[in-house]
């Protein structure tokens, strides 16, 4: 069975994630630019090989305040210092006809950890142009500060400005590459 390569579309994809803010709501966020890849048999899913790579200075939460705080040294994702962050899968398995668990290692600034995703696989159609394309949605959580993402400033009834969850919500659409 021959190899196919996958590119991840950013006209067509969402990476975003919601995080806490002063305990009684969520922000939400995205990465404007980024890079997913994935290498499967055939058009099997459960072979997936899969890339992830974001620009942690493209981050907006709609905010140009909050963005610059979370790039800059004293913030979360310190930019100048860790221009990405990377998801390397080391597993694809299929639970049933839709839903998967994508196990990988996540880099955040230094620190790598093992992460689990849920993901959930809309299918593989041909696009009116003729091209393939898979689409998935993805979601899982990570603790921020397991990722050295120490930053913490309380409020007056003792909790977080910034929550230590990230829930990560991803929409994303694959196309084939030619051969």
């Amino acid at each position: 069975m021959s190899k196919i390569k996958w590119t991840g579309d950013p006209v067509h994809s969402q990476i975003q994630f919601t995080v806490r803010h002063m305990v009684i709501s969520k922000i939400r966020g995205e990465f404007e630019q980024w890079e997913a890849f994935a290498e499967t048999d055939g058009e099997n899913m459960e072979t997936a090989e899969i890339t992830f790579q974001a620009t942690t200075a493209s981050v907006n939460t709609g905010s140009e305040a909050r963005d610059n705080d979370l790039r800059s040294d004293k913030g979360l994702f310190q930019s100048e210092k860790f221009p990405y962050l990377h998801f390397k899968s080391t597993s694809f398995a299929k639970k049933d006809e839709e839903n998967y668990v994508l196990k990988g290692d996540l880099t955040i600034r230094d620190v790598t950890r093992p992460i689990e995703l849920a993901v959930a696989h809309g299918g593989i159609i041909t696009d009116p142009y003729g091209m393939r394309r898979a689409g998935f949605s993805v979601t899982g959580k990570l603790n921020r500060k397991d990722y050295g993402m120490t930053y913490n400033q309380l409020i007056e009834t003792g909790g977080a400005v910034v929550g230590e969850t990230i829930n990560i919500d991803i929409h994303i659409e694959f196309t084939k590459q030619p051969e």
